[in-house]
């Protein structure tokens, strides 16, 4: 029987043939949308681990493959609608309108999630150059133009209007686009800047107490730079910021291996004076000391001979300070010290005295950069210094408290009537 005749019965049903070619239509989109996924998949991924290349990876990415998979349905609706008879023609525009965007808006987001999985893969193929190096701003910055460029042919789909028109319809809005991607374009030169002259880079540590920044970046993106703190919190710093102001960078005392101690004694001035022969000898205990002893006093007595040779009054001669030993010592054990960089400098000096006494300041650099190993040196040579400085015959100096004052004027018991 032929088939013509057995269906002739639909003729008078143009609603039911409507139907029907939707279902078959639909039917065929449906299995194209399995057929590609499965074959998609499977030839992809046998031809990516095939390669020795890791790149390749990023097209089997989360959200790549599948996304890719789903246009080619999309170009079957965009087709088949045309076959379907009984359809109003605005109908049938509307839904290749509709489909023509699907296309489009599933490329954008195929290579959104492509540009992710790259960045992924750049990432850990090599994370020294990663950190010092970041791609991630310059990824974001190639998705924002993709999905700008996506937007206006989405829109051109859905009126129907040539994409053309649109992009000129733009340059008359120039001044307003500007303004409205004003922080990303001043982000996009911060971040070009950053790169080039490698001002930043991920892991390090930064300071910027006007934003309240005081740790380790962990994300340098278009728009953002993320900076976790010593108390875990996260600053979010504007990108262009670092460039318009100023922040402090500590790669390099990480780089260099020495953390600097810069750090003053206190010392009362009424305790500096001379030194009698008698201290001086016992002094002597001081490995440390010894040589500067014996060189300085080899040096003073030949000073004095020439003042005695010329009938100069003996208050002109020269004499050791206490003082001027202590400020020796100090230099002495600060080189012998384990825990000082022995390739950096290192000083001892007088400040400017005050009302506060005379500093002493200490200016090295530890052979640690770790914070607590370096604060546990520090700690261990003043703790040293404080406790040594008697030796010397020679007092720190404080601010009265009020225990102070009530020892002053503290009436002794046996001087009660």
């Amino acid at each position: 029987m032929d088939l013509t005749e057995t269906f002739a019965w639909l003729r008078d049903y143009p609603l039911l043939i409507t139907g029907l070619q939707l279902a078959a239509l639909l039917a065929v989109v449906a299995l194209a949308d399995v057929l590609t996924k499965t074959l998609l998949v499977r030839l992809l991924g046998r031809a990516v681990r095939l390669s020795p290349s890791k790149w390749d990876d990023a097209i089997l990415g989360p959200g790549v493959t599948s996304r890719v998979a789903h246009i080619v349905p999309a170009l079957g609706i965009y087709y088949g609608i045309s076959f379907v008879s009984g359809l109003p023609e605005n109908v049938v525009l509307v839904v290749r309108s509709v489909a023509s965007a699907y296309v489009v808006l599933t490329i954008a987001l195929a290579l959104g999630s492509l540009l992710n999985t790259v960045g992924t893969i750049y990432e850990q193929s090599n994370p020294e150059r990663a950190r010092a190096r970041p791609i991630k701003g310059y990824l974001q910055l190639i998705k924002i133009v993709i999905f700008m460029i996506a937007a206006i042919m989405v829109i051109a789909a859905l009126f129907n209007r040539d994409p053309l028109l649109l992009l000129s319809g733009l340059g008359a809005m120039t001044a307003v686009l500007m303004l409205v991607f004003k922080d990303t374009l001043l982000s996009l030169v911060a971040s070009v800047q950053l790169s080039t002259h490698d001002m930043l880079r991920v892991g390090d540590w930064i300071a910027m107490p006007q934003l309240n920044a005081d740790g380790f970046v962990t994300d340098i993106s278009l728009h953002t730079v993320k900076v976790q703190n010593w108390d875990k919190t996260i600053t979010t710093i504007p990108t262009w910021r670092l460039i318009s102001e100023s922040f402090k960078n500590w790669r390099g005392m990480f780089e260099s291996g020495g953390r600097q101690i810069q750090r003053s004694l206190h010392i009362d001035q009424t305790s500096v004076r001379f030194l009698t022969e008698v201290e001086r000898e016992r002094l002597r205990r001081f490995v440390l000391i010894r040589d500067y002893l014996d060189r300085k006093e080899a040096e003073i007595e030949a000073h004095n001979e020439r003042l005695i040779a010329q009938g100069a009054d003996p208050v002109n001669a020269r004499r050791v300070t206490n003082i001027g030993t202590f400020r020796a010592y100090v230099q002495a054990y600060i080189e012998a010290h384990p825990g000082i960089h022995t390739q950096m400098f290192r000083l001892v000096r007088q400040r400017q005295p005050g009302p506060t006494g005379l500093p002493l300041e200490i200016y090295c650099y530890t052979a640690s950069t770790a914070w607590a190993e370096y604060e546990g040196i520090q700690a261990d040579i003043f703790d040293h210094l404080y406790a040594i400085l008697p030796e010397f015959g020679l007092r720190i100096f404080q601010q009265p408290s009020g225990a102070d004052v009530s020892r002053a004027l503290a009436v002794r018991p046996d001087a009660v009537a």
